[in-house]
């Protein structure tokens, strides 16, 4: 297990925002990937990427120390300036064996995620584990991992009720909005295109809504996000002129200053003046105070959520324990999976082996007898020798597994 090791790079160390500079497309992923394996000469490779995540995890026998990860992202960025590969390595999370072990199988169990709490990440793994295994890139050791990662994660979904109160800004605030009783044909503005709007945006179109306009500083993403959606895209520029109408304004931004002033909504909100519902979950807000002030609006923002996440997180304190308990647990099997597949491994050779030596005593050493017995004697030989050989390859590897495994 020493072999095992991981780079990690999450919304914890670097934001959210920053996550996307690790994100490989679709149709560069095989040729890069399969690029770093080569170049870094490593056993095993595997990568997994979310939107608050991106995770490398290696089996080699290389340190992960400064001079390995700088070759590593130039292998992983083959474009990137000396200042991405530095920032890259300065930002790289390490961890090797059992630590390895033990945070993968806490972010399969959502306990590390930006969403706590939230099953998608045991999908998430398996298909990034099924695509490196397509690219032949993974290999007997992250196989063992990856199964038994799984299977702890169901345990702790199953066994605890860390899943039944998610605690995040996004579905606390969708949670908020279920309880406003919005019709499902409301009219969404949704101001920005990042990853808490495009959650948000997820949450939205599953349970039903269908009308969207998106607006972004970068009109390309507003279209990406428009397109999961089926929705209208535009500029942020063209905010101040939108006339069609909302219902409901979803906003979230890097802006330092608001977005949505006092004039812009009031173009936003024509001659409308039933109430309307903002949804802010920007820090800073992009909602203008002075807009409260002067309008009739239900607004949903971080600094209003406090008391439900606070609720919230007590809940999913009382499962920590129980989430710890299991994952020390499956720790404990795994370290008597892998002295169970050391054996096999080891003795792999066995049955080829016997069968070479059953060859050759038929065909070499007793070949002169085997000239003087006829056909019925020669069938009933090799029926007795091939029992033998069955017997004698099944026994060492019970044994082993009863006897030897508790001296590995």
């Amino acid at each position: 297990m020493d072999n095992f090791k991981i780079i990690v790079f999450t919304h914890k160390t670097i934001g959210v925002d920053s996550i996307g500079r690790l994100h490989l497309q679709d149709d560069t992923k095989a040729d890069r990937l399969c690029s770093i394996k080569q170049k870094c000469a490593l056993d095993e490779l595997m990568y997994l990427s979310t939107c608050n995540r991106v995770e490398f995890l290696l089996v080699t026998p290389h340190t992960l120390d400064k001079t390995f990860l700088q070759k590593f992202f130039r292998a992983f960025g083959p474009d990137w300036q000396d200042s991405e590969i530095d920032w890259a390595v300065e930002n790289a999370q390490t961890l090797e064996g059992e630590p390895a072990h033990e945070h993968l199988l806490e972010v399969a169990s959502s306990l590390d995620s930006l969403v706590v709490g939230e099953r998608e990440i045991i999908t998430q793994v398996r298909n990034a584990f099924e695509m490196c295994k397509t690219l032949g890139l993974t290999g007997d050791l992250i196989r063992l991992v990856i199964k038994q990662t799984i299977e702890t994660a169901k345990r702790v979904y199953t066994e605890t009720n860390v899943a039944r109160h998610p605690v995040s800004v996004v579905s606390l605030a969708y949670r908020k909005l279920k309880e406003l009783n919005v019709k499902l044909d409301a009219r969404f503005i949704i101001i920005g295109s990042g990853v808490t709007n495009t959650t948000f945006s997820k949450y939205l179109k599953k349970h039903g809504f269908t009308n969207f306009t998106v607006f972004n500083r970068t009109l390309a993403n507003a279209q990406k996000l428009a397109a999961d959606l089926n929705a209208t895209a535009h500029s942020l520029n063209e905010l101040k002129n939108y006339k069609g109408g909302f219902d409901v304004i979803l906003t979230c931004t890097a802006a330092s200053d608001s977005i949505i002033t006092k004039a812009i909504y009031k173009t936003l909100v024509g001659t409308d003046n039933t109430k309307k519902i903002v949804i802010d979950l920007s820090v800073p807000n992009d909602l203008d105070a002075e807009v409260l002030n002067s309008f009739d609006i239900n607004l949903i923002a971080v600094n209003n959520l406090q008391d439900i996440a606070s609720a919230n997180l007590k809940e999913r304190e009382k499962e920590l324990a129980g989430c710890k308990k299991i994952i020390g647990e499956n720790i404990s099997e795994f370290r008597q999976i892998l002295k169970t597949r050391k054996v096999e491994l080891a003795m792999s050779e066995v049955p080829k082996r016997v069968k070479e030596i059953h060859h050759t005593a038929l065909n070499e050493v007793f070949a002169k007898e085997m000239s003087t017995l006829d056909q019925q004697s020669k069938d009933v030989l090799n029926k007795i020798l091939s029992y033998v050989e069955k017997k004698y390859i099944s026994m060492p590897m019970k044994m082993a597994k009863e006897i030897l495994i508790d001296k590995i």
